[in-house]
């Protein structure tokens, strides 16, 4: 059974019991959120090695991705498995493989037996690229090498898989009448379109979407509806076929959840700042409370090379209105593949936003942390301080950069404002 028929039996599962203890949660809440689909746990029973279970959804902390994977120019295996350690000992909470070089079957296997956080994919880039190498082009591809694919990721263990289930012809019909400034920039939306123009046939995940829901339910695979006409610039965000794509993936998640089957929503993308708490809204309404999972979402064109800061922003106001999930972008966004420093700087940036909107939402625990580290600021302790931040090594770096004669930090020296007001503040007191 899937975690989702379990909870439906009133059967907490260890992988739920697991989450509520690690939120600070009764098992009856994590059991709820389950039932009513607010509330997801991506784990393949397959996936051997999954030991950090993933609660993701309405009153858990905010999750973070973190993609990594190959491309045609650059896939050395060690390489995908220094940026794995690099996203989980910086505390991410699951990891993307959306590898398109190389053998991406052996690369795929090697990150899950090496993975302990769930892992995520995009199965119709394998069955694009194994189409181009089979039939000459990704348009030949048919429809028993996208589900052969997706049952082979499957088997292998993958915990959640993206698919762009909401790209229909007319939705497609929709893009053409928009006039977008980027048209799609998502890759698997983007295969997809191509197919479906060429052959003037409709998307095979939706066509055939019970047949997928039969595969998903058999591994207990969470369906993560991707959206593959996501606005790829300020100037298309909340388009027609953006809008369009969504109603169809609202639909989607109760056919899955009828089925048994786990399910979240993906969303933008680039959003205007005045257009981040609308869209969260509005998938909440029409995806009925499905958890929300967003790229960023980037609130200007502009940040090459700080993408990370961008999404950051972004990521903090979603999360604040009610986002479940954010992927990760770092500082290689739009411009190259990421190495191992890259993958570090987008997945601290991403929590520091998530907590941020973890301390709006009221999260248990959130608030809790940044009292503590205001406390250990007062007491001038250091150690506290290093070890509540998000990057304790770099915050020990920088405090002992340069050294101070005070027990203050080199900013302030002996003019610090909290160490002057405390030794006044303590005379006051003793009068």
């Amino acid at each position: 059974m899937t975690q989702l028929e379990l909870a439906q039996k009133g059967n907490v599962s260890p992988q739920a019991k697991y989450v509520a203890l690690q939120e600070g949660q009764e098992d009856s809440f994590v059991l709820q959120g389950l039932l009513d689909g607010s509330i997801v746990i991506p784990a393949n029973r397959n996936h051997k090695t999954l030991s950090t279970f993933c609660g993701i959804g309405r009153g858990l902390r905010t999750k973070v991705n973190a993609n990594i994977g190959t491309s045609t120019d650059f896939f050395g295996l060690e390489t995908e498995l220094e940026k794995l350690k690099a996203a989980i000992d910086c505390g991410t909470d699951t990891v993307m493989d959306l590898s398109v070089g190389g053998d991406i079957s052996i690369i795929r296997k090697t990150i899950l037996d090496a993975s302990s956080v769930p892992i995520g994919t995009v199965p119709i880039y394998q069955a694009g690229i194994e189409a181009i190498d089979k039939h000459g082009a990704i348009v030949n591809m048919t429809v028993d090498d996208i589900f052969n694919v997706i049952e082979r990721q499957a088997i292998d263990g993958v915990d959640f898989m993206t698919l762009h289930c909401g790209v229909t012809q007319t939705s497609i019909a929709r893009l053409k009448n928009e006039g977008r400034l980027t048209d799609i920039v998502s890759r698997g939306g983007a295969f997809l379109t191509g197919w479906m123009l060429h052959n003037e046939k409709e998307n095979p995940l939706y066509e055939y979407f019970d047949r997928l829901l039969v595969m998903a339910h058999r591994y207990d695979i969470t369906l993560s509806l991707g959206d593959g006409l996501r606005p790829g610039c300020l100037a298309d965000a909340t388009d027609r076929a953006q809008i369009e794509e969504l109603i169809v993936i609202g639909e989607l998640v109760k056919r899955a959840r009828d089925a048994g089957v786990q399910v979240f929503v993906e969303g933008p993308g680039h959003l205007p700042l005045d257009q981040v708490e609308y869209n969260v809204k509005l998938e909440k309404s029409i995806c009925r409370g499905a958890p929300f999972y967003v790229l960023g979402p980037l609130v200007t064109d502009i940040g090459a090379g700080y993408d990370h800061i961008v999404a950051a922003i972004g990521g903090a106001l979603a999360a604040a209105a009610g986002v479940d999930f954010l992927c990760y972008v770092t500082p290689a966004e739009h411009l190259s593949l990421p190495d191992a420093g890259d993958v570090k700087q987008g997945v601290i940036a991403s929590r520091i936003a998530a907590h941020a909107g973890d301390i709006v939402k009221g999260v248990k625990g959130a608030r809790e942390k940044d009292d503590r580290m205001s406390r250990a600021r007062k007491a001038l302790d250091w150690k506290t301080q290093a070890e509540m931040s998000f990057d304790p090594e770099l915050s020990r770096q920088i405090h002992n950069k340069i050294p101070s004669s005070s027990e203050s930090c080199s900013m302030c020296g002996k003019y610090c404002a909290m160490a002057i007001v405390e030794k006044y503040l303590s005379r006051s007191y003793d009068r």
